[in-house]
């Protein structure tokens, strides 16, 4: 008779750490208890949860959570890079965010997460044709939590969206890895063109609080983008811009400026 041999579990040392998280939690907040049962600690997974997270928020009277959770379930169960993606775009808050102490703050809490959380998984039924029920998860994500991205736009890994109200990024628009874009973000077109329309944004870009970007232009790699500024041109790389419209004042002053979420001018010309 052949060996038993134990199966080892795999390590994911986000998931653990968010698992222990949740035990002080409720250790501290009893009454929350229930909340964090079921949103965390009865699942095996991180993708588990996020399904259930994703079915729990986005239900209506028209579509069941139990319909959203096998459509989730099956997002995660078929392509790993979305539960790589979840874990990069939670460590970034955390790391971003000085309103973020601890990693289940995000999946529990924080709408921009949950809401780009939402995306990828209408970015999935996408790139499967599924195109009317990506538009449903379009739909009830801007119902929910007031980001409308594109099921069709690319978003890249670790993303942080702060506070994430009134987020709109359309059908043709790219944004990079490791991107931070501050609430009232337009990535969106000039008119009605039905082509290729909208922003590329490149690595590392911060983007700030009422910003907005238009036409398909290209913001390069490392630079920033001042709140309150209409970005109508090509942005080159490790600059900032501001104004309406908006110029380059300076240079992007570090060589991760959407890590660092330095949005002050004072290293710029013309600044502080």
């Amino acid at each position: 008779m052949a060996e038993m041999r134990p199966k080892i579990a795999a390590v994911d040392p986000v998931w653990g750490r968010i698992c222990a998280e949740a035990v002080e939690a409720v250790r501290d907040e009893p009454l929350l208890g229930a909340l964090i049962h079921a949103g965390l600690l009865h699942h095996a997974t991180m993708e588990r949860a996020l399904a259930y997270r994703f079915s729990l928020k986005l239900a209506s009277g028209e579509m069941s959570e139990q319909i959203l959770r096998e459509i989730a379930d099956e997002a995660y169960g078929s392509t790993a890079e979305l539960g790589v993606a979840a874990r990069a775009d939670l460590v970034a808050v955390f790391e971003r965010d000085p309103a973020c102490h601890r990693f289940l703050q995000p999946i529990l809490f924080f709408k921009g997460y949950q809401a780009l959380q939402a995306y990828r998984i209408a970015h999935w039924l996408w790139q499967r044709g599924r195109r009317d029920m990506a538009y449903f998860v379009q739909m009830r994500t801007s119902e929910m939590f007031g980001v409308d991205i594109h099921p069709a736009a690319k978003i890249g890994k670790a993303v942080m969206i702060d506070h994430a109200h009134s987020i709109v990024i359309g059908e043709t628009a790219v944004v990079g890895d490791n991107v931070s874009m501050l609430h009232s973000v337009t990535l969106g077109g000039t008119g009605k063109e039905e082509q290729d329309r909208h922003p590329k944004i490149g690595d590392g870009v911060l983007i700030g609080a009422g910003a907005k970007v238009l036409g398909n232009i290209k913001v390069g790699n490392n630079s920033r983008i001042a709140a309150g500024s209409v970005v109508l041109s090509d942005v080159p790389p490790c600059k900032t811009v501001a104004g309406v419209p908006a110029k380059i004042v300076g240079e992007a002053g570090c060589d991760q400026p959407s890590v660092k979420m330095d949005h002050r001018l004072k290293n710029c010309a013309g600044g502080e």
